[in-house]
């Protein structure tokens, strides 16, 4: 690969800037814990959303989106566009929540909630298990599409790739905290999506794609535009939205997507500066993330279709590239090398920003897991804060190092998407539930997280009779079986300590009547709960208003791709509608 003089100058800037970032902001990061991953509880609602969609776009989404598109079409993205619904349920419902409980962790929050041994463990194995164990898989997914990246435009083997993507971004994320990963985030997501603009209109006009015009009516893209599947296909229209849209969305754990919040969403949350923040924070990352991020990767991801038609045009083009890594995610790469000398190099560092956003998310997130919930809690609970921050640092550069390594023995993103679907089928609804109804216990969430990650070795490894179903019916036994298991648990043993849900009650404020066994309790002992928060009407209009918005967006936004002027103003008048309605209903909101 040939990259100019100016390239390399415009890819080496944007490392030096976010290098001197972390440097600047090291001193009072390491100056204590909170600073370090909650970056002072004190950061405002819009630099917090921009982060939280620069996490999220990372290096592999524009693979995994082409890998999609070429595969089941437009609409074959309702795998990822029905969790929007779990978003609008996070922010309208969940964001005030979670910043009123006040944990340093997400995790934290099971022995606030929960009570005994089964709590402690509950904490003590998910630090390990999420963050160690299944963020180790999500960064290694990551790297994976910057090894793809290295491989079709560097030429590097894929061991160099991982080891020249990850210097960096561990050395400001060791250094800044959460506080330099958000500040990184804020420019790292204005390159990014400049350059996938950039590269999308650059692209679709080249000479043998022809413009937007000649793109949208060649046979190989018109049968791919759809924006929702056809119901003449009713294999396609029920695994790619029907499945999504009744099931996927509220029983399935997906980094990025928690059912209830959770994860690096939960702790961007846990930064703001009060509860209106975290939901302004977390709608502006729903709105970005699903109605005006998308279309340059599905145009380009359409694109490569005309240049790249099937998997052996690609390995053709790129004869060098290891065969365990070709796929249809490739396309997206081998695209950007048909972009001039300046754009290129915009659009790499936007690449490399990408992964770079995302990485040291997970990163600054798996290690405050890693000092909080497991060093602090279960080896020295004496910790000095210099040490927590230490302990940060150092598990930051371990997490890495394992990351790269299991990168290196992945070979698709979309089969990492699913891998990890899989493994969190069924447990969503519990981390729905467990906020509004009292009789969720530990061991609910043991039983479930247990459940659901058999069962997933058992359709991975298992007998070919197991094997053989299609992920997305295995997904739906995997949900079936997970939840009826927990929900049989949770019936089965005690409920938590009296004093320990009262004192979860009095502190977030939840309502519904989930807790009526709890009220009983307390009116029967005389004792009097603290009224909760909001009101369950409300705050469902505002999450259906806010839902409808963003999908019409996106649908309008398509339209107008198209061309096709007169379903896009319609579209637009139902933007209207809902804006006016979640306008109404948010004013209606308590915090």
């Amino acid at each position: 690969m040939n990259i100019s003089s100016l390239d390399w100058i415009i890819i080496l800037l944007f490392f030096t800037v976010f290098l001197i970032i972390g440097l600047i902001v090291s001193k009072k990061a390491g100056s204590s814990s909170k600073e370090f991953f909650l970056s002072g509880r004190n950061m405002p609602w819009w630099l917090l959303g921009v982060s939280m969609v620069a996490t999220t776009f990372s290096a592999d989404t524009p693979n995994l989106v082409t890998d999609i598109v070429r595969q089941n079409g437009v609409a074959g993205n309702w795998v990822w566009w029905a969790f929007l619904i779990t978003g609008m349920l996070t922010v309208f419902v969940y964001a005030k929540l979670w910043r009123k409980s006040g944990v340093l962790t997400d995790l934290e929050f099971y022995e606030k909630r929960y009570s005994g041994k089964e709590a402690a463990f509950l904490r003590g194995f998910r630090a390990i298990y999420l963050g160690v164990f299944f963020n180790i898989m999500i960064m290694a997914s990551v790297s994976l599409a910057a090894i793809k990246i290295g491989e079709v435009m560097f030429g590097l083997e894929p061991w160099k790739t991982v080891v020249y993507a990850s210097i960096i971004t561990v050395a400001y994320s060791s250094l800044g905290g959460l506080r330099g990963v958000i500040l990184t985030d804020f420019l790292q997501f204005l390159v990014a999506m400049v350059g996938s603009v950039a590269a999308a209109i650059y692209i679709i006009n080249l000479p043998e794609v022809g413009g937007l015009d000649a793109l949208l009516t060649r046979p190989e893209v018109a049968s791919k535009l759809d924006l929702i599947p056809s119901i003449d296909n009713r294999e396609l229209f029920i695994t790619l939205l029907i499945i999504p849209i009744a099931v996927q969305w509220w029983s399935v754990w997906y980094p990025g997507a928690e059912p209830g919040g959770g994860g690096y969403i939960a702790q961007r949350m846990l930064s703001s500066k009060n509860e209106k923040h975290a939901v302004s924070a977390t709608f502006l990352f729903n709105i970005t993330h699903y109605a005006l991020r998308p279309w340059p990767w599905i145009l380009i991801a359409l694109a490569s279709l005309v240049v790249y038609p099937d998997l052996a045009s690609i390995k053709e083009a790129f004869p060098g590239i290891s065969e365990s890594k070709i796929g249809h995610d490739l396309g997206y790469s081998a695209m950007l090398l048909t972009l001039p000398k300046g754009l290129l190099g915009i659009v790499i560092a936007s690449l490399i920003a990408a992964y770079m956003s995302t990485i040291s998310t997970h990163l600054n997130w798996g290690s405050s897991y890693v000092a909080f919930d497991f060093y602090q809690r279960f080896i020295k609970p004496e910790a000095t804060e210099k040490e927590l921050v230490n302990v940060g640092r150092i598990s930051t550069v371990i997490l890495m190092i394992l990351a790269g390594l299991f990168a290196l023995v992945l070979t698709s993103a979309y089969d990492a998407f699913q891998i990890l679907l899989s493994i969190g089928a069924g447990t969503g609804s519990i981390f729905i539930l467990r906020w509004f109804w009292w009789r969720i216990n530990a061991y609910s969430e043991i039983a479930g997280m247990v459940v659901s990650f058999i069962l997933a070795l058992l359709f991975k490894f298992g007998p070919e009779s197991l094997t053989s179903i299609s992920s997305e019916y295995q997904l739906l036994l995997s949900v079936g079986v997970t939840t009826a298991v927990w929900v049989l648990v949770t019936l089965m043993t005690k409920p938590t300590d009296y004093k320990t849900l009262v004192s979860f009650f009095n502190l977030v404020k939840p309502y519904g009547k989930g807790w009526n066994g709890l009220r009983k309790q307390a009116q029967a002992k005389g004792e009097k709960l603290e009224p909760g928060i909001g009101r369950f009407s409300v705050d469902l209009l505002a999450m259906f208003a806010g839902t409808v918005l963003i999908y019409a967006l996106l649908f309008a936004t398509g339209m107008f791709v198209y061309g096709n002027i007169e379903y896009g103003l319609i579209w637009l008048g139902i933007v209207l509608v809902s804006t006016i309605t979640l306008v109404k209903a948010w004013k209606k909101l308590t915090f």
